[in-house]
């Protein structure tokens, strides 16, 4: 028997393709993971395509918060993913899919196609709900699909303290709770943004300015 490590090469089709949701609010490190994955497993001597849709960079790249970033594969509304890897020059043993709230639902029933049909790994990033608390269509049925499901711990404060679990559209100075589903922001400085709070301050709409 011999002894293997982390970044043991993986025999190509030794098993059946995972389909798995990483998830939590802005800041946890849902693209920093992303783009640790797609490292290892290149390391590994595996295959990969990497997808983003709406990065905060405006480019088709995947960000992280933190300086790291790749070169990755804008995903329009009309894409049709299982084309889009079976079309590949090289063969694909695995996806990563950023910011995979943003896709249609059409397209999350094609990553599950992927992995039950060709066998691919398919590793899917985003958000679970919106600025006003509501899921995403794509994150619901990542939800209802997905061999398995992650909230990630790396842990976003609220201003209280208390863990951040929310993410509120902030308008000049103020939480909104109407408007368009989709509108990209970021948590910084800027006329809409993004802030993580608690439960008990995302409700109350109280962002801690005193």
């Amino acid at each position: 028997m011999t002894e293997s490590s982390a970044l043991s090469a993986v025999p190509l089709k030794s098993r059946d393709g995972v389909l798995r949701f990483y998830f939590g609010p802005m800041d946890c490190g849902k693209s920093t993971l992303a783009l640790q994955m797609n490292y290892n497993h290149g390391r590994q001597g595996r295959r990969g395509l990497v997808l983003t849709k709406h990065d905060r960079s405006g480019g088709p790249q995947l960000t992280s918060r933190i300086g790291l970033g790749s070169d990755a594969i804008e995903v329009v509304d009309d894409l049709d993913l299982v084309a889009l890897v079976r079309g590949h020059q090289q063969p694909v043993d695995y996806v990563i899919c950023d910011e995979a709230c943003f896709y249609t639902v059409a397209q999350i029933e094609q990553l599950a196609d992927l992995t039950d049909d060709f066998g691919i790994d398919v590793y899917a990033f985003g958000l679970a709900a919106d600025f006003r608390s509501q899921m995403f269509p794509a994150a619901q049925r990542l939800f209802e699909l997905a061999d398995e499901i992650s909230r990630l711990q790396v842990e976003v404060l609220c201003w209280c303290g208390r863990p951040g679990r929310l993410n509120a559209r902030v308008v000049g100075d103020k939480l909104v709770r109407t408007g368009e589903q989709v509108i990209i922001g970021d948590t910084g400085d800027a006329p809409i943004r993004y802030q993580v709070l608690c439960r008990r301050h995302y409700r109350a709409g109280d962002l801690g300015h005193s």
